[in-house]
């Protein structure tokens, strides 16, 4: 029997929780309640573990609770949709509390259970019970009873995930649309199978023959492939030096410059890109594409001695030019580059509307939208690539505006979110801004902009079911207006006019209709001959999207 949790035991239960979600991801996207192509709480909540996963597998084991900080920073920077920042947050929480513990019993792991409940569900405007807060508050209450009476941990995960399954078997009595579907909160669901392999883990589970760490330099090789730096033509690089710092902080150091990892990754920005910056109680690791790498050596520096030191010249590598040729674009790279006052980066999915987005100002377009949820880190990096001191970022999905709150917390710049929670919700939102007002002034007449648009979507059924009123038939049409069903059928045409029926008042000025991938020109003919007979002082436009799934979006202003 386990009594007490180690670094390394702790290290084999997540990683034998992210595989058992692993196992049983199509399982949890199968309980999405909505009955269109998009079930995906279950692969963004593998996508978000795995990510954290990968930091437990370069972090130090020695200690509880810095494998639970490296877990947590991987689940953070790699979470997508609103399920993943949920799971995200319930192990940051955990986390925090276990600061400073080198082992685990039962009630502290009850302590941190309940711990991680409370930062959820302050990270979540207004909760509803429910879903995967409900099953993780139960389970964790129930922990914290239990541990006081239960030292051995395998008992104690038994009966904590016996609790779990009965608050899943509750959630359809607290949130009537999944009584109405027939389903458990697919969340919860995952957060119990994180939980299985946990306890899977203590009983010799598959998963302990695969822990692998990976090489710090094989890290930052895929960092390297990931900004694009192979193959580029050496006036592109604009900081020339690639530079690998590690320092073992110094107690005496420390006592007179306390280190601060927030302060020192955003003073270190002002030297390079491509910046990595992990630490722990011992070690500081630095990656970082700089023009004067000895600058970001003796800011280092500043907090103890320098075990590793790396610089190598990445344009000497991608050319083969002349000496005084070189010279020139080092000296042109050199150059300071000037940061934008303003930019805008959106989230969104299918080449006409991303093309539409740039159009009206987006600096920079995340590939992302109803089943690809982009991660937290995705968003930051495109917040990078902006280079501007205020960015403005419209997720245009409701399942995205939580990772993209929490990319701009972590983001070096200012940033603010306009939570649009649809294509047509952000297009309204970008033909507010006004480059003469300040961020939170543009914020707030953007925001006021997005709610005077109306978005309805036409798609299809994956499944037979029972919703809102209607018997759908897998393979059915239907048209989707305020998260609700109203209409569907066989006929994409009729479906379609229906839900535009539903749109369209008096009130209506403009109606612009997006085709996607399943659209044909002749459906669309249809569609405008309907508006133009039934509401003939409608202005319409048809662009086209691109969008997957989606065959027609409608915008009604």
């Amino acid at each position: 029997m386990t009594r007490k949790l180690k670094g390394q035991e702790l290290a084999h239960m997540f990683i034998e929780g992210a595989n058992e979600l692993g196992k049983k991801a199509e399982v949890v996207d199968s309980l999405n309640v909505f009955p269109v192509p998009d079930g995906d709480t279950g692969t963004n909540m593998n996508l978000t573990i795995t990510s954290g996963v990968k930091e437990v597998r370069q972090a130090s084991l020695d200690e509880a609770s810095k494998v639970a900080a490296a877990f947590a920073k991987g689940l953070l920077m790699g979470a997508r949709g609103n399920s993943g920042v949920i799971l995200s947050q319930l192990f940051r929480g955990f986390s925090k509390e276990l600061e400073g513990k080198k082992e685990l019993t039962t009630e502290q792991f009850a302590e941190a259970m309940e711990a991680g409940v409370k930062t959820a569900y302050k990270a979540v405007m207004k909760p509803v019970e429910g879903t995967i807060l409900t099953v993780a508050k139960e389970m964790a209450k129930h922990a914290l009873k239990l541990a006081k009476k239960e030292t051995a941990f395998e008992s104690f995960l038994t009966s904590v995930i016996k609790e779990g399954e009965r608050s899943l078997a509750r959630t359809p009595d607290l949130l009537p649309v999944l009584k109405e579907v027939g389903v458990v909160d697919s969340g919860g669901q995952g957060l119990l199978y994180i939980y299985v392999g946990f306890l899977q883990a203590l009983t010799g589970g598959e998963s302990l023959q695969i822990l692998q760490e990976p090489k710090m330099d094989d890290f930052i090789r895929a960092e390297h492939h990931h900004d694009g730096h192979e193959n580029m033509d050496p006036s592109e690089i604009e900081f020339g030096y690639c530079t690998e710092v590690m320092v073992k902080f110094d107690a005496e150091q420390l006592a007179h410059n306390p280190y601060d990892e927030d302060q020192f990754r955003l003073k270190l920005s002002e030297y390079g890109d491509s910046l990595l910056v992990v630490s722990d109680d011992d070690l500081l690791k630095i990656h970082i594409h700089a023009e004067y790498p000895g600058q970001v050596v003796t800011e280092a520096q500043a907090y103890g001695s320098l075990v590793q030191v790396k610089v190598e010249n990445m344009r000497e590598q991608q050319s083969n030019l002349s000496d005084s040729h070189a010279m020139k674009k080092a000296e042109k790279a050199s150059k300071p580059k000037e940061l934008a006052e303003f930019a805008m980066v959106a989230v969104s999915v299918g080449a006409g509307i991303e093309k539409i987005f740039k159009g009206l100002g987006v600096n920079e377009v995340v590939a992302g939208g109803q089943t690809m949820n982009p991660s937290t880190e995705d968003i930051v990096s495109a917040i990078k690539q902006v280079h501007a001191k205020n960015v403005i970022i419209l997720p245009n999905n409701s399942n995205i505006v939580m990772s993209a709150e929490q990319a701009a917390e972590v983001a070096d710049v200012h940033c603010v979110v306009v939570p649009t929670k649809t294509v047509p919700q952000g297009l309204a939102a970008l033909l507010a801004f006004n480059p003469g007002r300040d961020i939170e002034e543009n914020a707030a007449a953007m925001e006021a902009a997005m709610m005077d648009v109306k978005t309805g979507e036409v798609t299809y059924a994956v499944r037979d079911t029972e919703m809102d009123g209607q018997s759908i038939k897998k393979g059915d049409f239907m048209g989707i207006f305020n998260k609700k069903i109203v209409a569907n059928g066989q006929d994409v045409v009729k479906t379609a006019t229906n839900l535009l029926s539903e749109m369209v008042d008096d009130d209506s000025e403009v109606v612009t209709i997006i085709t996607g991938e399943g659209s044909s020109e002749e459906v669309t003919e249809q569609l405008e001959t309907y508006l133009q007979m039934h509401a003939e002082d409608v202005e319409i436009d048809i662009v086209e999207g691109g969008q997957p799934l989606y065959s027609y979006i409608f915008s009604v202003e």
